[in-house]
């Protein structure tokens, strides 16, 4: 039988795992059941199994032929903190957690890759299969970059896949260069004296100061950073006061930056900071800005994006295979792993229309379960352009 008939005979089974875990969902660092049930499936299919990597990881190992090559694969275990909003007979059982990002079925598609290599092989290497706990803002990659991943399983590339919606269904997206943006997240509190609200005169308003900073931190993407260079700030939070005759002591603004370009973290932070310093002089008040450095970019070396892309024109035919498209804002912790590695790629599998709250962390998200043997076929195609079967001797 053919690679895509033997995915064509899994298919079900692999969209019933996804199932199993999109039911029960669990959040980064705290995936047990979920990681306990992929261990198990692994297991079944004959791989070193390793689950003392990082946290709450699952690390697998295959190794067929005598190379010395080797490449990892990459999947994430974790929910998001959303109430499932979709009418769906294997929806969440947990409330307030939900697989709204599609990583229930990125690590069926993986399960579903690595029972097929190990049963089939048409390789010659070793495939590490990397199931992080995590992705999601606390970072479970650059932690089990930390914790040594690649120490104790050395690869030559690394790859992930992400469903898109946005994307036509079945088509692969990946592109050299930047893919996704790197993140950092501010938190800043303006701070004075409280007051009564009908004796202003009698303290300040970090309310007011708050307001005037929203508008005034939109200089710094508008007027201090090149417009040919890619870069969002987005106010996302406001909190202060508790009673509404009484003006607090206290605001605080948080919010995030976007870029592609690393450089601007330095930019960004002393920029906010100037203008937020600048706010708090003209109302009299104090500024205090904490300014975390987030996820780096995920930027695909040429190399890597050269075979990802060959990979899917193995799975999806040229006419299905997008190499030239904006990249995202948004970010993934997978550029850790691909930092790490310094080869490998990002691909988005296109997972069709999006409609209202049914695009990533959307309440109404659906994972859409026919990319699964399309992401299946991508992993076997990336493992045999990357560790090529040696033709055997007549």
């Amino acid at each position: 039988m053919t690679a895509n008939d033997r995915v064509a005979g899994i298919t079900d089974e692999v969209i019933g795992w996804r199932h199993r875990i999109h039911a029960d969902p669990e959040l980064g660092f705290q995936e047990h059941r979920t990681a306990a049930f992929v261990a198990e499936r692994l297991r079944s299919f004959g791989l070193a199994v390793h689950t003392d990597v990082s946290a709450t990881a699952v690390v697998a190992t295959l190794r067929r032929g005598t190379g010395g090559r080797s490449i990892a694969l990459r999947a994430e275990l974790d929910a998001l903190p959303i109430d499932e909003a979709a009418d769906l007979p294997y929806a969440s059982r947990n409330p307030g957690v939900m697989h709204a990002c599609g990583h229930d079925g990125h690590s069926a598609i993986l399960l579903g890759a690595a029972r097929l290599l190990a049963e089939d092989g048409g390789f010659d290497g070793t495939v590490v299969f990397v199931f992080q706990p995590a992705e999601e803002v606390v970072g479970g990659g650059r932690r089990m970059v930390a914790d040594g991943l690649f120490e104790r399983f050395p690869v030559d590339q690394v790859y992930a896949l992400h469903n898109w919606p946005g994307v036509p269904e079945g088509h692969i997206a990946v592109r050299p260069g930047p893919q996704m943006a790197a993140v950092d997240d501010f938190e800043l509190a303006f701070r004075g004296k409280g007051c009564h609200a009908a004796m202003p005169h009698l303290g300040d308003d970090p309310i007011l100061a708050a307001a005037d900073f929203v508008a005034a931190a939109q200089r710094v993407v508008s007027r201090s950073i090149d417009p040919l260079q890619p870069a969002v700030l987005s106010v996302t939070q406001i909190h202060g006061g508790r009673f509404n005759n009484f003006v607090p002591t206290e605001v605080v603004v948080e919010g995030t930056c976007r870029f592609y370009d690393r450089g601007l973290s330095d930019h960004c932070e002393a920029e906010i900071r100037r203008v937020a310093d600048g706010v708090a002089a003209v109302h009299g008040l104090t500024a205090s800005l904490a300014y975390r450095r987030g996820y780096p970019p995920v930027i695909n070396p040429a190399e890597g994006a050269a075979l990802a892309a060959a990979a899917a024109v193995d799975t999806v035919g040229p006419d299905r295979t997008i190499t030239e498209f904006a990249p995202s804002m948004g970010c993934e912790d997978f550029a850790f792993m691909l930092g790490a590695a310094g080869r490998g790629a990002y691909a988005w599998i296109g997972a069709g229309p999006v409609g209202p709250g049914e695009g990533l962390h959307g309440d109404r998200f659906v994972f859409n379960d026919a990319v699964v043997p399309v992401g299946i076929r991508w992993f076997l195609n990336v493992v045999r352009r990357a560790l090529p079967a040696q033709p055997t001797s007549p």
